[in-house]
């Protein structure tokens, strides 16, 4: 398998687990807040990870990028409170939505920072993904509100929260992007937790906890195909998640998804089979190129 598909199914995972955390979260503010829920969830993927530090005598904490990671947990503060806040005042179909304006971000600053090769089928692929998000969000159909508002903010924080990830990713296992990401959330978040605390039920900490683990899932995903492949590559696979948290709404939430959303779920899943079959079609050419130039 070519390190592009390898990316793409890894981002595809990432994106399943993070609507499944996203999910798992809004049912656990029900009876608290974001601040404190947001602070459980990264304190609890510490926990997690935690044997395996001490297992390695904690030497995921070595890193010569340790400001940029200070700058991604600054970033991701108001990423979590407005992203996680948001849930309480939108539906959860239309929170994906709308976070799928950010690969087009991503694209545009992985192409100015890195300058990534961005090919003719990549920039169709995400445009024909965008194109199914319109059609879900329908703007100037869906009511733009307070909620609406929180979710642009923290899509922006999110942009470039990943375009930090992918340059650490050069130096950085995943596991030491993860344990940055988590140690540094848990104490940012820890003040406002404080400041703000409403104490969760056992459900809601039993939710966080499962958050947390598919949260872990996530990251790991993402850092690996950080690894393997162009932010071009795999940003347009982030739309899956419009068809994952369409799913998930209707069974977690009884959101009935309507005829807009399944047409639009069809145009996104077009934009996965355009850059997929394209991705395989240019490495089985560049193993050719390989064979020829040897012969």
């Amino acid at each position: 398998m070519s390190n592009n598909l390898r990316a793409i199914l890894l981002t595809m995972s990432g994106s399943f687990f993070a609507v499944l955390m996203e999910a798992l979260i809004r049912a656990a503010q029900y009876d608290s807040n974001v601040y404190t829920i947001g602070f459980f969830r990264f304190f609890f993927g510490l926990i997690i990870i935690f044997p395996y530090l001490v297992k390695n005598k904690f030497t995921p904490y070595k890193t010569k990028n340790f400001k940029f990671y200070f700058i991604r947990g600054l970033f991701n503060i108001p990423m979590m409170i407005f992203g996680f806040g948001a849930l309480v005042y939108v539906p959860f179909e239309q929170f994906k939505a709308m976070h799928f304006l950010s690969p087009i971000i991503v694209v545009l600053l992985s192409f100015i920072i890195f300058r990534e090769k961005i090919y003719l089928y990549r920039i169709f692929a995400l445009l024909i993904g965008f194109a199914g998000m319109l059609i879900i969000v329908r703007p100037g159909i869906i009511e733009f509100n307070i909620g609406t508002i929180m979710i642009l903010t923290s899509l922006t924080f999110w942009s470039f929260i990943i375009i930090l990830s992918k340059f650490v990713s050069k130096d950085d296992s995943p596991i030491t992007m993860v344990t940055y990401q988590y140690t540094l959330m848990t104490f940012f978040s820890l003040p406002l937790a404080i400041f703000f605390w409403v104490t969760p039920s056992l459900t809601s900490l039993i939710y966080v906890f499962v958050g947390a683990i598919s949260g872990t899932i996530l990251h790991l995903s993402l850092a690996l195909s950080y690894k393997y492949a162009d932010l071009s590559v795999t940003q347009p696979i982030w739309f899956t998640g419009l068809i994952f948290g369409s799913g998930i709404g209707y069974f977690a939430f009884n959101e009935t998804p309507d005829l807009w959303t399944w047409l639009g779920g069809i145009v996104v899943f077009s934009s996965v089979l355009v850059i997929t079959y394209n991705e395989k079609n240019k490495d089985k050419k560049n193993e050719k190129n390989i064979l020829s130039s040897v012969d």
